[in-house]
């Protein structure tokens, strides 16, 4: 099982992070483009204190957002707040998603996230901690791709293929990272693609961020084209 106490931790550190970051901008930083299409960077932060709150939601066996309208209308109505009022809003809901952690609770139980997904609770504080760290990178404010804890970046990677494995529009694909680790995604079968890179590629191809695979090396055919996220 997933060590949920050591994911917590990680998440704890991550929100320390994007806070110290966040808190070095100003009003109109948050108004300027992210990495994200469409979305500022006041988008992006007010789309993380939502998604603290919809995780609480899970733990506590209520539906992760009322609605997907409900939830894109919640962001648009935050994300043109003042700093101060952003940077109140992630550490209260930080606290909140934190607090009830602590709880005891069967973290061997499955929960339901967003769209019907099922995972075991074990799993949700990965899951935040993904929204963290990847969501800090796409403020575009320095902290890069690159600059994600290796830890981070190797169980996304992992995560990402699995997602994509078993999916018919996606060759069966080796991945291949410079430091040596391997990983498979795509349909079943003998792998007809390999694609090579750093990990901060790969998974920049993986998430669609980055580049979304120009810096990485294919061989036995073109770099598949992934599912939306």
């Amino acid at each position: 099982m997933t060590d949920h106490v050591h994911d917590l931790r990680s998440v704890r550190e991550a929100t320390d992070r994007l806070l110290t970051a966040v808190a070095k901008l100003d009003n109109a930083a948050l108004s300027e483009e992210s990495h994200l299409p469409g979305w500022t960077r006041g988008h992006i932060l007010a789309h993380l204190a939502r998604n603290a709150d919809a995780l609480l939601n899970v733990f506590e066996g209520r539906p992760m957002y009322e609605s997907g309208e409900a939830r894109d209308a919640d962001i648009a109505r935050d994300a043109g707040r003042p700093l101060e009022e952003h940077l109140a809003d992630l550490r209260d809901s930080a606290a909140r998603f934190l607090a009830a952690t602590e709880h005891d609770q069967d973290w061997s139980r499955t929960v339901e996230l967003r769209g019907g997904v099922t995972d075991l609770a074990s799993n949700v504080p990965f899951r935040r901690w993904v929204e963290v760290d990847l969501h800090h990178v796409d403020l575009n404010i320095g902290y890069e791709l690159g600059d994600l804890p290796e830890e981070f970046t190797d169980r996304e990677i992992a995560f990402l293929a699995d997602r994509w494995s078993g999916r018919p529009e996606v060759p069966a694909t080796a991945l291949a990272a410079t430091d040596g680790r391997t990983w498979r995604t795509g349909s079943a079968g003998d792998p007809a693609v390999t694609v090579s890179g750093s990990p901060a590629a790969l998974l920049a191809w993986l998430a669609g961020r980055g580049d979304k695979g120009a810096s990485l090396t294919t061989g036995g055919g073109p770099l598949p084209e992934l599912p939306p996220l």
